[in-house]
């Protein structure tokens, strides 16, 4: 069984409600029908009875068993509008303007959704701008309590590979922090290991990659990497993490034992920490076009609930399995507010 398909599982195991507001889109229509149809979702779409029947028409698909909400005639509109306003209104939040955000902008409406407990996760971004998807998620879900920042990763699935776990990987950032300090990137390999435990349950292994390994260049571009290294260390004494490593003697074993020996990580990394959003970037996708993996992202990490953005030149296919690793998601987030609903009895 492939990554994709394991989650599908775990997520057929407790169904979440994930809402979709891009339905100007054909693929959210192909990606609903999916979810759908193999069991692993229930979806909630965002629009209009005569958008959704006409653009799902268009993308040939059936989605009559999803939910949906028309902003325009939903009597939610003023409980959300109200929510809204009392959340935003330090930041001049109106009735008015509130109420042409949600009907203006499907993000916002699908957000409050979650908000408002009308939906468990969001998948967006096929369409829009990353910024897009997760403002909105940050102005009103916020960070999570124990998040230092949100940072963005995929989860790339190499064919026929041996490395890492059976061709699994985590690549992070390669989506949302252009320039990390290294005390943030050892902050989001720590999230990137509980993402790991979540979604793949073996043990991480997290590389600091660099252009140098243990010392042979000398940048400050190194530099960062090994005090983000030093940083992980102490902050995370049981998380398996090495750095600086070079690409090849984080995931090759004949190489790590050349230039990497006694390490526990070298050589047998999965979670890839990249120096720059350029590098993580560039990297995942030489490897998804290139490599022909399978690329699931860019999702994120750091915000109280489960939202998950996509590149805008994803398929169906890969929009269908961010829902699902949304709906595993939403699946712990509600285990973890249960656990602390009985701490606090």
């Amino acid at each position: 069984m492939n990554f994709i398909d394991g989650i599908k599982q775990k997520a057929k195991t407790n169904r979440k409600l994930i809402v979709l507001p891009e339905t100007e889109d054909l693929r959210t229509y192909q990606a609903a029908a999916m979810a759908l149809e193999e069991g692993f979702a229930d979806i909630l779409l965002i629009g209009s009875k005569d958008l959704i029947e006409v653009k799902s028409k268009a993308a040939g698909v059936d989605v009559s068993k999803a939910s949906y909400i028309d902003p325009k005639t939903t009597d939610k509109l003023q409980t959300y509008v109200d929510a809204l306003v009392e959340l935003r209104k330090k930041k001049g939040m109106t009735p008015e303007l509130a109420k042409a955000t949600l009907l203006s902008d499907y993000t916002y409406f699908a957000v409050m959704a979650m908000k408002l407990g009308d939906a468990d996760g969001m998948v967006s971004g096929c369409c829009h701008s990353s910024a897009n998807t997760i403002r909105p998620a940050l102005q009103i879900l916020k960070t999570s309590d124990e998040a230092k920042l949100v940072s963005a990763f995929f989860v790339v699935d190499v064919p026929d590979c041996d490395l890492g776990d059976n061709g699994v990987f985590i690549f992070a950032d390669s989506g949302l922090n252009q320039d990390p300090t290294s005390e943030e990137l050892a902050y989001i390999a720590r999230d990137c290991e509980k993402s790991w435990n979540l979604l793949v349950g073996s043990t991480a292994k997290v590389a600091m990659l660099s252009h140098s390994t243990k010392g042979s260049a000398q940048h400050e571009l190194v530099t960062k990497m090994v005090e983000a290294t030093r940083i992980a260390h102490a902050l995370f004494p049981k998380m398996r993490v090495d750095g600086e490593l070079q690409l090849d003697a984080a995931i090759i074993p004949e190489v790590a034992l050349s230039k990497a020996p006694g390490s526990d990580v070298a050589g047998q990394a999965n979670i890839l920490i990249f120096p720059n959003l350029d590098a993580g970037n560039i990297g995942y996708k030489l490897v998804q076009r290139l490599g022909k993996a399978e690329a699931y992202g860019p999702l994120l990490q750091g915000i109280s609930k489960p939202v998950n953005d996509l590149s805008r030149g994803c398929s169906a296919s890969d929009f269908a399995g961010v829902i699902a690793i949304t709906a595993v998601q939403a699946q712990l987030a509600e285990e973890e507010a249960i656990r602390r609903m009985k701490e606090n009895e």
